[in-house]
């Protein structure tokens, strides 16, 4: 009885320990866990009480991020796609300016890691850096369920405030440089594309591999590493929307959110958020037996949903910079180049997130059309009706509990 009590959050307990805010999901972690003493102020000016482990550290968290970007591996699946738009001039060339594009956008995303390391990500970045009573407007685009999550933890990370931003932009290096020799040596080794498609596997990469080999059991034992490799992906992938879904329902910002926000008391992980972000998994992967144009748009949707995100964070910290006033202190900065980069950040975003949308093959007709456009249309109109009618209600936003002392 004394454990359990010991280990039950409680308003009082962040009376004592801070200012007085609370927390809904009704645990708190050992000391042992709760990381550095900066971990636990940027936890007080976010208002926030310290209910998960931070039991990453640099190198855990590099991997973390290094396996969830799965960059080279991401290249051989898709490289039926790259067969049929562009070849391997397309795939080469292509290749740097997103390595560009992206880096620029993770260095601005970085940043603001480090200026709130929180799970929320980039819902909680566009409630506190939006103008004012915009950021609902922002948020209902965020309100999304095929959002892309991203490879933070920022509650789970031990000294996330410069952590996070590092474990961020190495993971970017790592996968960029391996990214970059899958990329080349396809380009330019990849042989007859026409061979390559027209062959009874229906994947390209497999055929790859025995034509690189010329032995079965090799090209059983790469596939082996790629499938292990994307499973690890899912599993990182997973584990990351579960605390987003989390986070998000602990400031009541999807339905259901007293159910989604509640953590293990004996675990300290986010049981229900991680078993309803396996269900949807599961269910969006059965779109494919029935339809591949179907799924082919969730999977465009899912890019779509995620540029929306970067873009609209980005947006918002450009806003801060020319006339919001000063920005939140953080550990790693861009420094006096950091509007340049959040600005040309937007400016790669932009094609890329329309290119995002575009059917996949010409002539257009109804099943190969990208009805990604029509979905996405579809989750706005909802999120609209949803926040009008009930989220506005309940939702402040975390905004609403950051103390913050510029």
């Amino acid at each position: 009885m004394e454990d359990k009590e010991a280990n039950t959050y409680t308003a009082e307990d962040d009376t004592d320990r801070s200012s007085g805010f609370s927390d809904p999901t009704g645990v708190l972690v050992e000391q042992k866990w709760r990381g550095t003493v900066q971990d636990k102020t940027d936890m007080e000016v976010l208002g926030r009480g310290q209910v998960l482990r931070r039991n990453f550290k640099f190198v855990s968290a590099l991997a973390f991020g290094s396996t969830l970007i799965a960059t080279w591996e991401v290249l051989l699946a898709n490289l039926v796609f790259i067969t049929m738009n562009g070849g391997t001039a397309d795939l080469f060339w292509g290749y740097i300016v997103a390595l560009v594009s992206l880096g620029l956008t993770y260095a601005s995303i970085s940043e603001m890691a480090s200026m709130a390391p929180t799970a929320g990500g980039q819902y909680h970045w566009v409630s506190e850096f939006a103008p004012p009573r915009q950021d609902g407007a922002g948020l209902i685009v965020l309100n999304n369920p095929t959002y892309a999550f991203e490879r933070w933890h920022a509650e789970e990370v031990e000294d996330a405030g410069r952590t996070l931003p590092r474990s961020i932009m190495y993971s970017v290096y790592l996968n960029g440089a391996m990214g970059f020799l899958m990329a080349a040596t396809l380009s330019f080794c990849l042989g007859d594309l026409a061979a390559i498609v027209d062959r009874p596997t229906g994947i390209p990469f497999i055929q790859v591999f025995y034509n690189a080999t010329q032995s079965y059991t090799a090209t059983n034992i790469l596939v082996t590493i790629f499938i292990i490799n994307l499973t690890a992906c899912c599993v990182s992938a997973l584990a990351t929307a579960s605390r987003q879904l989390w986070s998000f329902a602990r400031d009541k910002g999807v339905p259901f959110s007293g159910w989604f926000a509640q953590v293990s008391p004996t675990m300290h992980v986010p049981v229900r958020a991680t078993a309803a972000s396996v269900a949807v998994t599961c269910l969006v992967s059965l779109i494919n037996i029935g339809s591949t144009t179907a799924l082919n748009a969730t999977v465009s949707l899912c890019v779509a949903a995620g540029l929306s995100s970067y873009y609209i964070s980005i947006a918002c910290v450009v806003w801060r910079r020319l006339v919001g006033g000063p920005l939140p202190p953080r550990r790693w900065s861009l420094g006096r180049y950091g509007l340049a980069i959040n600005v040309a950040s937007l400016c790669f975003l932009t094609p890329i997130w329309l290119f995002a949308f575009w059917p996949p093959v010409t002539p257009v007709e109804p099943s190969t059309m990208n009805w990604a456009v029509v979905m996405y249309g579809g989750i706005i109109i909802w999120s609209l009706v949803y926040y009008s009618i009930w989220g506005r209600h309940a939702y402040s936003g975390p905004v609403t509990v950051v103390k913050r002392d510029y």
